[in-house]
């Protein structure tokens, strides 16, 4: 008994390690369905199924969970910036995995896949931002909309798909699309799943900005550069206030800033802040 347990652990040992080394070899030369990449602060990660519209299947899922993981672990990654491949930012859902005889079932998909992508990008205690540079549809649309500033190109667009096959908004979409937009705005684009350009999200707030396509990649990249350097706890703390705000009354979010606003304070970028005012010049925040 105890034989066959070392080797069935040593197995899986050797399994988890050619996977990892698998992935890297390639996140190296451009094959992964997600790339991943850290600089200067910033997590780069790119959705990379640029033949399928960066379209969902269970690979691509399992590993964006595990990179938001690698991002939420390592202290270097003060930024996350998720952009796609090619032309589309996301489709959503890969439809051959919902076919024939090795199909995934759509409760798998949700809490295997796509439920634990929008946890971990609203609990990362990292601001994340969404570099829409194409189509977003369906849970690439909801997906998008949950991280904490989403800016596109112009000439990407939005569709709540859904329910042109049957189904309902998923990936928090019917959390967070009328928080957003309201309730009539919301109700509308998921049930007819009409397409929005990105001026007019923009323009009902659904989104933090659209840029120009010409220079939409050095404009979103600057604003993940201008987060990098800020004080990082306390874009967490904002964060995690923002993540209650629509459920707590007033009474308890005013207690709730309170609890933020003192941890905030005992931070070292805190005591940065401060000293770089009273000597009139930029802090210099460490994420600290």
């Amino acid at each position: 008994m105890i034989t066959l347990l070392v080797t069935y652990y040593t197995n899986l040992f050797w399994q988890l390690v050619e996977f990892d080394l698998t992935s890297a070899i390639k996140n190296i030369i451009g094959m992964s369905s997600v790339l991943f990449e850290i600089s200067n602060g910033i997590a780069f990660i790119t959705l990379n199924r640029p033949d399928k519209f960066n379209s969902f299947n269970r690979e691509m899922a399992l590993l964006l969970q595990a990179k938001l993981d690698e991002c939420a672990s390592l202290h270097e990654v003060r930024c996350v910036y998720i952009t796609g491949a090619g032309k589309a930012f996301c489709a959503g859902q890969d439809i051959s995995e919902l076919t024939g005889e090795n199909k995934l079932e759509i409760k798998q998909i949700l809490s295997e896949h796509y439920n634990p992508i929008v946890k971990r990008i609203r609990n990362l205690a990292k601001p994340v931002v969404a570099a829409v540079n194409g189509v977003a549809a369906g849970a690439g649309a909801n997906i998008a909309l949950c991280c904490d500033i989403v800016v596109a190109a112009e000439s990407a667009s939005f569709i709540q798909a859904f329910s042109k096959i049957g189904l309902i908004p998923d990936s928090g979409g019917t959390h967070t699309l009328p928080r957003l937009i309201g309730w009539q705005k919301a109700s509308a684009l998921m049930m007819t799943g009409d397409k929005i350009t990105a001026a007019d999200a923009e323009r009902i707030g659904m989104i933090y900005k659209v840029v120009s396509n010409d220079i939409f990649a050095e404009e979103s990249k600057k604003l993940a550069t201008t987060l990098s350097k800020m004080p990082t706890k306390a874009l967490a703390y904002t964060k995690h206030a923002l993540n209650n705000a629509f459920t707590n009354s007033w009474e308890e979010q005013l207690m709730l800033e309170d609890v933020y606003q003192q941890k905030a304070a005992s931070t070292e970028d805190y005591d940065e802040g401060i000293t770089a005012f009273l000597e009139k010049r930029s802090a210099n925040f460490k994420g600290k």
